[in-house]
């Protein structure tokens, strides 16, 4: 597929369709998990662990940068990303492992609705939304282009969190695409 990369006013436009993301109670619309740097696995069913985040993902072997011995960060276990805005980035759901997180939930996630702290209950496990920012890299940049990661990361960009959020598992369970993901 030959995909172009979408401009800022084409992004923009996208936007009032991510304002109308549920607030209380949304869905898993796809979990990839990243058995090794560049791999993706789309899987319909997975299990989140207290110690290993989503089990098979490589976030624990592959560590963090983000941590003073480089062991992974434990308040970036889980990456999510609202499903509406990667709809509208990858305009191709066979794309949207591209961004490499794990989640992807229709699901407002914003400062305001999800701040840090607040708890979700998806399929039997529980997570939390922690503080760590989750910001595009050179890879998503060229996977979507220079405007999109503008737009990500742009000061509504990051108030509406477009990029997605880190979390971390608070009770290890099942979850499976089409699961509720409720606020508690």
């Amino acid at each position: 597929m030959n995909t172009k990369y979408l401009s800022t006013e084409e992004l923009e436009a996208g936007l009032e369709d991510i304002y109308l993301s549920p607030k209380d109670e949304g869905r898993i619309n796809m979990i990839v998990c990243r058995p090794d740097d560049d791999k993706r696995e789309v899987l319909s069913e997975a299990k989140l662990d207290l110690t290993e985040g989503l089990v098979g993902d490589n976030w624990r072997v592959r560590g963090s940068k983000s941590t003073a011995d480089g062991s992974a960060h434990p308040e970036m276990q889980l990456n999510i990303m609202n499903s509406r805005v990667i709809a509208l980035l990858a305009q191709d759901q066979e794309r949207w492992q591209l961004a490499g997180d794990q989640l992807f939930i229709d699901m407002d996630l914003s400062d305001k609705n999800l701040p840090a702290g607040t708890r979700l209950a998806l399929g039997t496990a529980i997570i939390e939304i922690t503080a760590k920012p989750h910001t595009g890299c050179k890879k998503f940049a060229a996977r979507f282009g220079q405007d999109a990661i503008k737009f990500v990361n742009s000061p509504l960009g990051k108030e509406l969190h477009l990029r997605g959020v880190n979390a971390r598992v608070i009770q290890s369970g099942t979850i499976q695409v089409g699961d509720a993901v409720k606020k508690i």
